[in-house]
């Protein structure tokens, strides 16, 4: 068996491992949220919070990555073996987590300040940043996938900036809720 079939084998059963985690973490939420319905609301905000930390740990570590793809020579054991990574990070954890945030995040503002406020609105709009983020490293995944990667490591670098000053960002106005 060559390379390139193991290296395919071994992501269709990283694939599979990763939807089956999703569906049994799916299932365990839906069971929890049928069992205590009153405390919905909080379930709904805890699940939100692992959701949010998932994807800012998936899109501190990408650039990183992007980084040290682009030293690495086009077409080397090490440039594939970063496609792979990037690719599973993006599409298993960044992606999904990505979503669970959105939909309980919307939940969250809809329920519990009826999307008045507004840090809320600054919120949102801090969200939508990083998702148009979130798109861009997308893109740069396929890019670097087709070896189409035309950004040196420094501009990686100061990409990888972006996510953390939204977090911040974010974090400050969810905590502290200045206006």
């Amino acid at each position: 068996m060559d390379s390139k079939a193991t290296t395919a084998s071994s992501g269709a059963n990283a694939a599979k491992r990763a939807a089956t985690a999703i569906a049994i973490f799916v299932a365990l939420v839906a069971l929890i949220f049928w069992l205590d319905p009153e405390n919905l609301y909080l379930w709904a905000k805890a699940v939100h919070v692992i959701a949010v930390i998932s994807w800012m740990a998936g899109m501190l570590y990408l650039p990183r990555l992007f980084i040290y793809h682009t030293e690495a020579e086009k077409g080397s054991v090490q440039s594939e073996t970063f496609k792979v990574m990037e690719r599973r990070l993006y599409r298993v954890i960044i992606n999904p987590a990505m979503m669970v945030t959105w939909v309980l995040g919307l939940y969250l503002a809809w329920k519990g300040f009826g999307f008045a406020g507004g840090w809320l609105h600054a919120k949102i709009a801090a969200v939508v940043a990083l998702s148009a983020v979130h798109g861009y490293f997308g893109s740069a995944v396929r890019r670097f996938a087709e070896d189409r990667n035309d950004k040196p490591a420094r501009h990686w670098r100061l990409v990888n900036e972006i996510p953390t000053v939204l977090m911040i960002l974010i974090v400050v106005l969810v905590v502290v809720k200045p206006f």
